[in-house]
């Protein structure tokens, strides 16, 4: 039986293991010249005057992602000659953060400061060989306590509040990996070599998670894809 304390603690103590787990997964994608190692920390740790980039996750749970990264981010912004934005180093570190957080639309980035970003938040430090060097922290929204079996809602109708949530659906015919350095040297006329066979299906991606596959056609002069197949979980971990 769980007694009344324990009740309080538990939500607590789901956030910080949330947070934790996106943070490791952001952590991955922020760009430093070395891996970052996660560390728990406090939002007052924060510097308050610091630039912070926020996006919000919409779904169960919505929440408020957010990363510090301005010492990591003068290099890299500096050898793209200011074309590359913080908003678009940090983007790929929300989005790889937001899907572990859960199933949901990831809304653009954008710049707050970071006492107000982070206040009550659930912070943790990205380090470099212990100094360190960013920030991620997450805020998930209208969060309670779990309710008594019988008062959780189906599925059906816990899903119901997004109806008219707008999805951005993306259709990708393949991927490619590379660093940085030559990301920054690409110019017209540069072919990429994707890891996708010509003629393949499309995936068709919501939030980053695969959700159909389909064949690309050709609709009133605009690209359209023919979706062939719905891809549920289990087939998507393949």
């Amino acid at each position: 039986m769980n007694s009344p304390s324990s009740t309080a603690v538990a939500p607590d103590l789901g956030t910080a293991q949330l947070a934790e787990r996106a943070a490791r997964a952001a952590a991955a994608l922020v760009p430093a010249t070395t891996p970052l190692t996660v560390v728990a920390a406090r939002d007052g740790d924060v510097p308050a005057d610091a630039v912070a980039v926020v996006a919000t996750l919409v779904g169960s749970p919505s929440a408020d992602l957010v990363l510090v990264a301005s010492d990591v981010l003068g290099d890299v912004t500096a050898a793209a000659g200011g074309t590359l934005t913080a908003l678009d180093a940090l983007r790929p570190a929300l989005e790889a953060a937001g899907r572990e957080v859960g199933a949901g639309v990831l809304e653009a980035s954008r710049t707050e400061p970071a006492g107000a970003a982070t206040g009550g938040a659930e912070v943790l430090a990205l380090q470099d060989e212990g100094r360190t060097v960013a920030w991620f922290a997450l805020r998930v929204r209208g969060q309670r306590t779990t309710p008594a079996p019988a008062a959780v809602p189906t599925q059906r109708g816990s899903m119901r509040m997004l109806y008219d949530v707008d999805m951005t659906l993306t259709a990708e015919i393949g991927r490619t990996t590379l660093p940085v350095r030559q990301v920054l040297d690409l110019t017209p006329g540069t072919v990429l070599e994707l890891d996708r066979a010509a003629g393949a299906a499309a995936d068709v991606m919501v939030n980053g998670r695969l959700i159909a596959r389909g064949e690309v056609v050709v609709v009133d002069e605009a690209y359209g894809i023919r979706v062939t197949e719905i891809v549920y979980d289990e087939d998507a971990a393949r």
